[in-house]
């Protein structure tokens, strides 16, 4: 199958299983296939924040998903090589990264009361998640979402690393009640993460301590709680009520 055609069926996927008829009516969609001219796999990208900027200025609430940054900066390179600019960090042009810049950070909140809330995905190579892309998109953004291909291969999905993600506008953007308990979560997530190949090697004695032996018991809760199928769906207050019972916390 060629790449055109592959292309084509995830967009007519994504369009009629995603989004479907009532989805659609409220989206605009912008698609640039991997086989298109740079050029123009380039400029989708500068169109989609048009317009969102474009409903964003009309006091609107704009979510907007674009995938990926690692093709716009791809682009860029091919366009930054073909003008005889001198390849930097992984081959990427200067260029590439006074770009990022002009592109990511039209996303946030307009003169008025509108806004524009964005999700942008990195594919970085061999799982590297410090390589130059990655790297420069994590300076720019609020906040990061790691998701890691061995969380994905035991099965667990969505496959984000929680202890990996972060974000700047914590702990704002949280519920203050459940500070302690997320803050809880973490701790005894990172505990086990510390411990986990003791533990799979049968290394680790329980009883040994007494933080590491509550973060085995509570693992699996933490796992099947971080589980979601892609037809599910859970409220925040839902969620935060939820972990903290897993916790056996109440809410301060």
């Amino acid at each position: 199958m060629s790449r055109r055609s592959e292309r084509g069926r995830e967009v007519q996927e994504f369009l009629q299983d995603d989004l479907g008829d009532e989805g659609l009516a409220r989206s605009v969609v912008v698609v640039a296939t991997s086989d298109e001219p740079a050029l123009m796999r380039r400029q989708a990208a500068y169109l989609t924040l048009s317009i969102a900027e474009y409903f964003r200025d009309q006091s609107k609430q704009v979510l907007l998903l674009m995938d990926s940054v690692t093709r716009f900066a791809i682009a860029q390179r091919e366009i930054g090589l073909a003008t005889g600019e001198p390849p930097t960090a992984k081959g990427y042009t200067p260029t590439v990264f006074a770009e990022l810049p002009r592109l990511l950070e039209r996303a946030g909140t307009g003169p008025g009361e509108g806004s524009i809330s964005a999700i942008f995905t990195v594919l970085v190579e061999g799982d590297d998640h410090n390589e130059p892309i990655a790297d420069a998109v994590r300076s720019i953004l609020d906040g990061h979402i790691v998701m890691e291909r061995a969380i994905a291969e035991r099965g667990r999905y969505p496959a984000i690393n929680v202890l990996k993600s972060v974000s700047r506008s914590m702990p704002r953007s949280a519920d203050p009640n459940y500070l302690e308990v997320l803050a809880r979560a973490r701790k005894l997530m990172a505990t086990y993460a510390d411990m986990e190949e003791l533990i799979r090697l049968g290394a680790y004695r329980p009883g040994s301590s007494p933080e590491v032996d509550e973060a085995i018991g509570l693992h699996p809760a933490l796992e099947a709680f971080l589980t979601q199928a892609k037809s599910d769906s859970t409220g925040l207050a839902e969620g935060y009520a939820r972990l903290a019972e897993i916790l056996g916390m109440a809410p301060a």
